[in-house]
């Protein structure tokens, strides 16, 4: 029988820690991969967007940590949006030097005028294909990567209220070539990754609230946690599944569908 007190003691300052996180810099959570990785960068590929490109919009910039790595091959204007109130005042002071602007705005309905942006990146921020398609310039591209539906799916069996927000490739996808958009990349990936212990779990729940609604490490889903991390340990970590796909799409005729 697992003693909780124990368990408590050890998980404790990865809730602390997720209780007072903000920015979206996770790299010494990033779990050591036992299989592949995606075949892309997501990073590499929004890089040689950006060259040439003469208005950029990146969606859910977090604290602004990926977009200012990129802002090196920036030529042209770019603007970011931000709905967390933490995180935006973050991203404004971090991007600020750069010269981009940070409007604090949620995704689905942006604030930006018709066909304004040369690129729009999207790097796990929820999206409406059509609203993205009528920021889109011509020539205009959207380069999205998004988390996968069977992201973390062995711990549905331990927390049956596990949200579950479908599998969003082909509805985005579609979307897009409903919008008008032609789709140059549609790609998907899942491989199985090694994290270090039970702490980087509840810490990475922590900090995303929407995949198991109220959420409580430390009281009535200790025990389901205990059991889940006693599934999945193996010699090389809690191994679990990763999940990703990537989509590019391009505004090339210049029109938008009526209706």
């Amino acid at each position: 029988m697992h003693d909780l007190e124990s368990a408590r003691d050890r998980i404790r300052p990865f809730v602390e820690r997720a209780r007072r996180f903000s920015g979206w810099q996770l790299d010494e959570f990033t779990p050591r991969p036992l299989e592949p990785s995606p075949p892309w960068s997501y990073e590499a590929q929004a890089e040689e967007l950006l060259q040439g490109a003469r208005s950029v919009l990146d969606m859910g910039t977090g604290g602004g940590e990926l977009f200012e790595t990129l802002s090196s091959a920036l030529v042209g204007r770019a603007v970011a949006t931000e709905s967390w109130s933490v995180n935006a005042p973050l991203a404004a002071v971090r991007l600020r030097p750069h010269g981009i602007a940070v409007v604090q705005s949620g995704s689905l309905r942006l604030p930006f005028r018709d066909a304004v942006f040369d690129v729009v990146l999207n790097r796990h921020e929820e999206l409406e294909a059509s609203e993205v398609a009528r920021v889109l310039a011509l020539e205009g591209t959207i380069l999205t990567q998004q988390v996968g539906r069977n992201q973390w799916h062995e711990l549905r069996t331990f927390f049956p209220r596990m949200q579950d927000f479908g599998d969003l490739f082909d509805p985005y996808r579609n979307g897009f070539q409903a919008a008008g958009l032609t789709v140059v990349q549609a790609r998907t990936h899942e491989w199985k990754a090694a994290y270090r212990g039970l702490g980087d779990i509840v810490f990475l729940l922590g900090i995303a609230p929407w995949e198991i609604p109220d959420f409580d490490p430390l009281g009535r889903d200790l025990s389901a946690l205990l059991a889940a991390e006693e599934a999945f340990s193996t010699d090389q970590g809690i191994v679990l599944t990763e999940s990703r796909f990537l989509l590019e799409a391009k505004e090339t005729s210049g029109r938008r569908p009526v209706g």
